[in-house]
């Protein structure tokens, strides 16, 4: 095994991926799939791991917080439609 395989397979996920804040719902899960992928896969250093693990931690927070927000629009607009026939009159 060559050192910079070694070093490619060392390196930190998030060093070069974007900000998980600003991702959106299909980013964060397209990308969740792949870190549990590569988790899965095995062979990575620990601290790749780690960092990895670290970073599917923060990308399924994400997409939690989609899930949350969609599920509060969705009530509200729910709720909304409820209220419409009974002021409509």
């Amino acid at each position: 095994m060559s050192t910079d395989a070694v070093t490619d397979a060392g390196t930190d996920p998030a060093k070069d991926a974007p900000d998980v804040a600003t991702l959106s719902y299909e980013r964060a899960r397209d990308e969740l799939v792949q870190v549990v992928s590569r988790l899965e896969t095995g062979g990575e250093p620990l601290e790749a791991s780690l960092a990895l693990w670290e970073r599917g931690e923060a990308l399924a927070a994400r997409c939690q917080e989609w899930l949350d927000g969609a599920r509060e629009r969705l009530a509200a607009a729910q709720n909304g439609s409820a209220e419409s026939p009974e002021g409509a009159e």
